[in-house]
């Protein structure tokens, strides 16, 4: 018993010290962090998204979708997200600074989703073709198909309304969930270059000094 104290605050040291290093550390680190203004451009880097977008974020999370999916381009010696289409640079704490729960994941059974919108622009990937993705699932990713509904046709159809797999007079209607999802998947581009996203090059040895 006569040592009981001792192991009481020494366990406290103990947490206090790791929860100060897990948590004090990073936010002392980071938590000022703020968005890069660009004088050349104008505005700062990265800009917030769309309010439905961010609306978007929401969804993603709710769904789990960062089970599956990272939103983090890994710097080159770490492996070959350049190579696979996934991004020009990694990703740093900056990309970050306006999600309040950044869906960074964990494993990726489906590819990075990081610079997402960038890679749909450059392929020409359509929202329309987005959400029939969404509907029908692909590559293994699973359908949500309970992010759309059938509705009867009243008037002029829905201008996004997939084709077919409904009967006639019906159309196949994303919900305000998924086209909430689909503007957040596309708003998803890592392509202003920071400062601190360049590869480290260590500085080249000068002869003759010593």
């Amino acid at each position: 018993m006569k040592t009981g104290p001792f192991f009481f605050f020494g366990m406290f040291f103990v947490l206090a010290f790791s929860w100060a290093g897990l948590v004090m550390g990073p936010q002392a680190q980071l938590g000022k962090l703020a968005p890069y203004y660009d004088d050349a451009e104008g505005k700062a880097f990265p800009e917030r998204v769309p309010g439905i977008a961010a609306h978007g974020q929401l969804v993603y999370q709710d769904l789990g979708c960062a089970a599956c999916h990272t939103q983090q381009v890994r710097r080159p010696d770490q492996g070959g997200d350049k190579a696979r289409g996934w991004g020009e640079r990694q990703s740093v704490a900056r990309d970050y600074v306006h999600q309040s729960v950044p869906q960074l994941g964990v494993i990726r059974i489906g590819p990075d989703l990081a610079d997402y919108g960038t890679r749909a622009a450059k392929n020409g990937l359509s929202e329309a073709a987005l959400l029939a993705d969404l509907y029908n699932g692909k590559n293994g990713m699973p359908a949500y198909r309970f992010l759309f509904e059938r509705r009867k046709i009243i008037g002029e159809p829905s201008t996004k309304a997939l084709q077919g797999g409904v009967p006639a007079g019906y159309a196949l209607v994303p919900t305000a969930r998924a086209e909430a999802l689909a503007a957040y998947l596309l708003s998803l581009k890592q392509t202003y270059e920071f400062v601190e996203a360049r590869p480290y090059e260590p500085a080249a040895e000068q002869k003759g000094v010593h």
